[in-house]
This record gives structure tokens, C-alpha cells and sequence, in this order.
């Protein structure tokens, strides 16, 4: 049997306290980019009670992406955005997911962040990244904006730390390892990464930062 919207937000303000998970509940980010990041910190977000959130991916799920995406065979030939979306339905059914399948540019960044409370940036391309980056900053100074650098290869997880950039933007990772330099993406580092992401996220949405 189902639970109810009302049994899941209590159960989650059990572990959380009711304060916190009415900030959670009401919080709007946008996860910008689905693959390694982006899928692991859409789960992380939709676990903690995030009440609202925005996929935004143009891809669809690959046979490569298995080894650290969050999807699984029967999706593959899917858009991660609707796949993403099917996933979270069976971990927080009442979360409320908007999902745009587009290549963000600097010409739509705007209309498709407009209404975000968090933007977390979770592309691969270093040329995807610094538009987004550049973009919120530019056009959105008050938009918290997380964003992803550096979480390839086998060095010590231990590297990958968060960093306050400015007033609203935080950067995750090593800054240095990256797929050209390393040769490999492996779940458990690009999760270490994501993880850190996320609760920055939740620490922001708290009223910690």
C-alpha cells in the first residue's frame, strides 16, 4: 500500500525535525546535467524530502553510463530525463519533478533557471560547465549555485572537498583529475563528489551557508 504524501513528510521530519523538512519540502533546484553527478545528486535531493526539483538533460541512457549513472538496462535507449524521473517516482512519489530534455546554451539558460532556488551543475564537458557557471552568475547573483570540478580516476577521495568560490557559489571535487588526464570515471568517486554536492544543497536550504 501506498503511504500517504502525509505519512512520507512526517517519517522524513522524524529524522530531520519539522523545520528543516518544511525548508526541504518547499525548496525549488534545478539539476542541471543527469549523468554521473547530476543522477546521483537527484537521488540524494528526492531521499532528503526536496520538495521541487528541475532535470534538465538532452541525453539519453548509454550502455558506457552504467558504471556510475543511476539507471539501470531496461532504460537504456531512454532520455535520462524521463528515466530519472521514473526512478524518483518509486523513491519520493510526491516529489514534484519538472524535467525539460534540452541542451542548455547561454541563449535558454535563463528561461530554463528562471524560477530556481538552487542550480546545481552536474555537466561533463569543462565548456558546458563554465557557460552554466558563468550564466547563473551573470544573470541570477542571488541563485545558489553548486557546481562540479574534478572527481575522476583512483586518487584518495579524500581530496575531493567543498569550496566557498563567493557569496552563492560553491565548487566541489579535486579541481585537477579529470577524464583526459585519468583515463576513468568510477562510481564510487563520482558518488563522493555528488554526495558533496547534495549537502551543500541541503546545508544551503538548512540556512547553514
Amino acid at each position: 500500500m501506498m503511504p500517504s504524501r502525509e505519512e512520507f513528510v512526517a517519517a522524513l521530519a522524524a529524522r530531520h525535525g519539522e523545520e528543516l523538512q518544511k525548508r526541504l519540502v518547499d525548496a525549488r533546484v534545478a539539476v542541471c546535467g543527469l549523468g554521473g553527478l547530476g543522477s546521483n545528486i537527484a537521488i540524494a535531493l528526492a531521499r532528503a524530502g526536496v520538495g521541487h526539483l528541475h532535470l534538465i538533460d538532452f541525453d539519453c541512457v548509454d550502455l558506457s553510463n552504467l558504471n556510475r549513472q543511476q539507471y539501470f538496462v531496461s532504460q537504456l535507449g531512454m532520455p535520462k530525463t524521463e528515466a530519472m524521473r521514473e526512478n524518483l517516482k518509486q523513491i519520493a512519489p510526491y516529489c514534484e519533478v519538472l524535467t525539460d530534455q534540452a541542451r542548455m546554451t547561454s541563449e535558454n539558460l535563463t528561461q530554463l533557471l528562471a524560477n530556481e532556488q538552487v542550480v546545481c551543475e552536474a555537466f561533463d564537458s569543462p565548456e558546458a560547465k563554465a557557460m552554466l557557471v558563468n550564466g547563473v552568475l551573470e544573470h541570477f547573483p542571488k541563485t545558489w549555485l553548486v557546481a562540479g570540478n574534478g572527481m575522476a580516476g583512483l586518487e584518495d577521495a579524500n581530496r575531493i572537498q567543498t569550496r566557498r568560490i563567493s557569496s552563492h557559489f560553491f565548487l566541489c571535487g579535486d579541481g585537477e583529475s579529470d577524464v583526459k588526464s585519468c583515463g576513468s570515471l568510477f562510481a564510487a568517486r563520482v558518488m563522493v563528489c555528488a554526495a558533496h554536492q547534495a549537502l551543500t544543497v541541503i546545508r544551503i536550504l538548512a540556512g547553514m551557508e
